[in-house]
């Protein structure tokens, strides 16, 4: 592992304190939930943070952060006082310890007691457990393959292998035999096909949006499972996410389902509102404990993952453990104490945790940006709002601002520039970047804070400031703007308050905005908003094509309630047709013909604008206790994703005791 001798050292400091725990503790944000059905909480755990951006070289400012780091002391020593009392009331709330030598502590998932089991439903907060994403959580309940981030590959799971059929119509997926049930039954095809029927049936988030774009689900032997895709005009819908199906859908025991179905009446709230506190899955784990101070799942040592075919063994902690605190902060405290072994939060400033606290912490990368960035906050403008409706008027606030800004101060610096990856319609990795032509965008691409050109382009285009008070008109009324997202998301407060300050030097009038979350996802999902932020998606088997529906679909524009992109419902009719025509083309260089137009259209007319890049997961991880955690330079291809989700859950395998 990196840093070796530094951390040598380090562990020598905190070894007494290691020895001494009997249960430690997790940490904690601001989140909700993150399930599929509900995609706020996974962003809300990659964005909020209780610590405040770096102020400009300014004297007002100045002052200002010397008060902002006094008032971060005061709740850094709030947030230890809270983590000491925290690990006595849980250790007296439990009634059973876990042994610290056999349980992985994480932070950065779990925000408040445990709802639901029920990977169906709607409002489920269990962030431990159920996170459907495309790098799904795979500790309770497993998914047909796990994705892997870092080289865009599914790998084998309950299922050992999968194909298309030569028109892409028909999805063969081939499962493992010696998968299984935690009640010693056999994991079958038909298990499958109901897990997807019931969706379906009961119109869960995930039934309602795949069977858009899948026909059936079907069993065709005991181990063959045939997914049959949608056709219209002789070609499937949409390849890629009938595709997603495999990575994104945990599998679900039909006899279970039935016992489910059978006590709420087949009544489709009642179905998706059961808790399945009794549930039966083929995950390596269980719960274990559940309560407001913490959760705790227990391993199953009958887990059918250690058979020859799969992992060839157990997971090595017995126990995967989440402290439940209100804040990044106290998460934070916990992590620095090697309470947290795994820590899923943005610290401001990782690296000081090594470089001047000494601590045996280490990151993905030892160098800035110190993640995997593949996600893309973006703030994105309502074109049915006077003014905004003007391309002009849009791209001259985006020129404006000062990105550098953002990622020395909001991001501290964990983040790309956008002179390194500049701007497109895709991710900075590159497997996706592979998919554009960045020379035939370079006209399109504008310069850091450039101020004199977004005065230009506004002059030039006649929307002036004719009474001479500070504010450009269009049509005769102001210019002014609210800019919003989450209250608590700090690093995003600071760059909606940079947004504003960027309207201010080109007389347009942004005030931020910053109402609890909730209040706020109503007002992104309806689309009542003038400038509201959040994130494109990260890695994922649907990517790049993923992040073109985020920004132009129309699709999404028209639903009631949107969580999936395109907030401002700007319309497009050429990006709608290459949304179209991806999904089933598969010619490298006519897919970076389409991908190149898609980030023209992106970048000339501004209806979303990337305000930097950032990591699908944050990962910090304290090797006081546990080591061999994963990292980049280590060559075993095992993905930052905590060791939890997707193909991440390998490192479970590979981790070792501190001795």
């Amino acid at each position: 592992m990196k840093k070796n001798l530094q951390k040598v050292m380090s562990l020598l400091c905190v070894s007494a304190l290691s020895l001494s725990m009997l249960a430690g503790c997790g940490g904690g944000s601001n989140s909700g939930t993150t399930t599929t059905e509900t995609p706020a909480a996974t962003e809300e755990t990659s964005t909020a943070t209780e610590e405040a951006p770096a102020a400009e070289e300014t004297t007002e400012e100045a002052a200002a952060e010397e008060e902002e780091t006094t008032e971060e002391a005061t709740e850094e020593e709030a947030a230890e006082e809270e983590t000491e009392e925290a690990a006595d009331d849980t250790a007296a709330a439990d009634g059973e310890s876990t042994p610290r030598n056999e349980t992985l502590y994480e932070a950065g998932q779990q925000w408040g007691t445990i709802n639901d089991w029920n990977p169906m439903s709607a409002n489920s907060n269990n962030g431990l457990a159920l996170s459907a994403n495309d790098v799904a959580r795979e500790l309770v309940y497993e998914t047909l393959f796990m994705f892997n981030p870092l080289d865009g590959k599914l790998y084998p799971l309950l299922g050992s292998e999968y194909s298309w059929n030569d028109d892409q119509t028909e999805l063969t997926i081939k499962l493992n035999p010696d998968a299984k049930w935690s009640d010693g039954s056999a994991f079958t095809a038909e298990d499958v096909a109901y897990t997807y029927a019931t969706h379906v049936k009961y119109q869960s988030s995930q039934g309602s949006d795949f069977s858009t774009y899948i026909d059936s689900v079907e069993a065709t032997d005991d181990t063959t499972v045939v997914v049959k895709a949608k056709v219209a005009d002789g070609k499937a819908v949409n390849p890629l996410k009938v595709t997603s199906i495999l990575n994104t859908m945990y599998m679900l025991q039909k006899a279970y389902l039935q016992t489910v179905e059978e006590r709420n009446g087949e009544d489709a709230d009642k179905v998706k509102q059961d808790t399945m506190e009794d549930l039966v899955h083929t995950g390596p784990y269980a719960p274990y404990i559940s309560n407001d101070q913490k959760a705790v799942l227990q391993r199953d040592d009958n887990y059918w993952g250690q058979a020859a075919s799969m992992w060839g063994k157990l997971p090595v902690p017995k126990y995967i453990a989440h402290t439940i605190y209100k804040d990044n902060a106290a998460g934070q405290v916990a992590l620095s104490q090697g309470e947290v072994d795994v820590c899923q939060q943005f610290i401001t400033d990782v690296q000081n945790m090594w470089l001047e606290d000494d601590l045996p912490i280490s990151t993905w990368l030892d160098e800035a940006p110190y993640g995997q960035c593949e996600a893309i906050p973006s703030m994105f403008f309502n074109v049915e709002r006077p003014g905004l409706d003007q391309k002009e008027v849009r791209r001259a606030i985006a020129m404006a601002v000062d990105y550098e800004q953002i990622i020395a101060s909001a991001m501290s610096g964990q983040s790309p520039t956008f002179d390194e990856y500049p701007r497109s319609v895709v991710g900075p990795t590159d497997g996706e970047r592979k998919y554009v032509d960045f020379d035939a965008i370079a006209d399109l691409q504008w310069k850091n804070a450039d101020v004199d050109g977004a005065n230009a382009l506004l002059d030039e285009a006649g929307i002036k400031d004719t009474d001479g008070d500070g504010i450009r008109e269009y049509n005769g009324e102001n210019l002014s703007f609210k800019a919003e997202c989450p209250t608590g998301w700090s690093d995003w407060n600071a760059s909606m308050e940079i947004v504003a300050a960027a309207g201010e030097k080109i007389g347009i009038d942004i005030q931020t905005y910053f109402p609890e979350a909730s209040s706020f996802y109503d007002d992104m999902t309806t689309c009542n908003f003038d400038i509201c932020m959040w994130s494109a998606p990260g890695a994922g088997v649907m990517n790049p094509y993923s992040k073109g529906m985020f920004y132009f679909s129309e699709e999404y524009a028209k639903l009631a309630s949107n969580w999936s992109g395109n907030f401002g419902h700007y319309m497009n009719d050429d990006a709608e047709k290459i949304l179209e025509a991806i999904p089933t083309e598969t010619d490298e260089a006519k897919l970076k013909e389409y991908y190149t137009e898609l980030s023209r259209i992106l970048l000339d007319e501004c209806p979303a604008v990337a305000l930097m890049y950032r990591p699908q997961l944050f990962y910090a991880v304290n090797e006081s206790v546990w080591t061999n955690f994963p990292a980049a330079d280590d060559g075993r291809n095992i993905p930052p994703t905590d060791c939890t989700d997707g193909y991440g859950i390998a490192a479970l395998y590979d981790l070792e005791l501190v001795e």
